[in-house]
């Protein structure tokens, strides 16, 4: 039987951790060879009880320990650049949580260094693309039984904003995903982009524009609106309506417990994204450590974290100055000329 696949998680936070309880407790094929972070009493916490693992306060020195064959990266957004490279420098695998970089100048730096490897060795985390509900929606429109999409409606809630949360976050953190999942459900490039901003909600901290309403333009024709409201207080709501020449269809409903009790009647909403797509992140995680084993890289690459930073850019230039932004990518290099989204 072949030797697990030894994995060095960079970041011990919130994702991070989860990943490491993956790792460790349900993905097969895989351990935790190593953990860093620059708090490393967190990184011991969330290396507890695993036999094996090393643990660093440096992302490089975690890369270089022994049995290290691949990497996972859950660090902050402006971590992720310089880890990305100095994975590819060792030729390490690697599963990137989103967004890649956060700015287009460092994310297609990333893709000009893969290119020049002239293989892929970046999987980005929209984990979106495994979640059940999703798969489902994207084998319906490309099987073309309800005709040409025309629009996509799409709602992200979530209960509450973290410390430090900022007008531009609620674009290029949170609509990350939706900019990524109408690439992929739809086959088609976001051109332009416009944002506008209804009163703040009662709940959104001092300053902070909450909610947002964002609208996306498509190379086809094709119109993506989303509402991004993340201190809407009562759960984590994601959902996503496809309309077509020939019909509609619809993900995201709430399907948890209902409960029934003396004066009324309920049903669970999610409070947290590791709740709504647990499932998503094992299958994808599974999914890149199967691929891995077998000299392979499958799922979103660097391509479609560049493009998802370049959207979301734009969507920070329309929300800061109004109006409606144009989308202008660099050339695809040849290495992702025949990458199907």
């Amino acid at each position: 039987m072949a030797e697990p696949l030894g994995v060095a998680v960079l970041g011990a936070g919130h994702m991070g951790a989860d990943h490491i309880r993956r790792l460790d407790r349900v993905v097969s094929g895989a351990r935790v060879a190593a953990v860093a972070d620059p708090d490393t009493g967190r990184a011991k916490e969330a290396a507890a009880g695993i036999d094996g693992v090393s643990v660093h306060a440096d992302a490089e020195a975690a890369l270089g320990a022994p049995g290290v064959a691949a990497v996972l990266i859950a660090s902050p957004g402006p971590a992720h650049e310089e880890a990305l490279l100095a994975a590819f420098a060792r030729g390490l695998p690697v599963l990137c949580e989103k967004p890649m970089v956060p700015d287009s100048a460092g994310a297609l730096r990333v893709v000009e260094a893969e290119a020049r490897l002239g293989r892929r060795l970046a999987q980005i985390g929209f984990m979106r693309r495994y979640d059940a509900e999703y798969l489902r929606l994207k084998a319906l429109l490309d099987g073309g039984s309800l005709g040409r999409p025309l629009m996509l409606h799409c709602v992200h809630r979530n209960v509450s904003s973290p410390p430090g949360f900022t007008s531009a976050m609620l674009v290029n953190s949170s609509v990350s995903h939706e900019i990524d999942a109408a690439r992929w459900l739809l086959g088609q490039e976001l051109t332009a982009v416009t944002v506008l901003r209804p009163r703040s909600c009662a709940g959104a901290p001092e300053g902070l524009a909450d909610p947002q309403f964002v609208l996306f333009e498509t190379e086809r024709g094709a119109l993506v609106d989303v509402e991004v409201f993340v201190n809407c207080g009562f759960g984590y709501q994601v959902r996503c309506e496809a309309v077509c020449d020939g019909g509609s269809a619809r993900i995201g409903e709430e399907h948890g417990m209902a409960v029934t009790a003396r004066g009324g009647a309920g049903v669970e909403v999610p409070q947290d994204y590791l709740v709504r797509f647990a499932d998503a992140y094992d299958r994808e995680v599974q999914a890149w450590v199967d691929a891995t084993r077998a000299g392979r890289v499958t799922g979103p690459g660097a391509w479609d974290g560049y493009a998802a930073s370049l959207v979301a850019e734009a969507g920070v230039r329309s929300l800061e100055d109004g109006g409606r932004v144009c989308v202008d990518p660099a050339p695809r290099p040849p290495l992702y000329a025949e990458e199907r989204r």
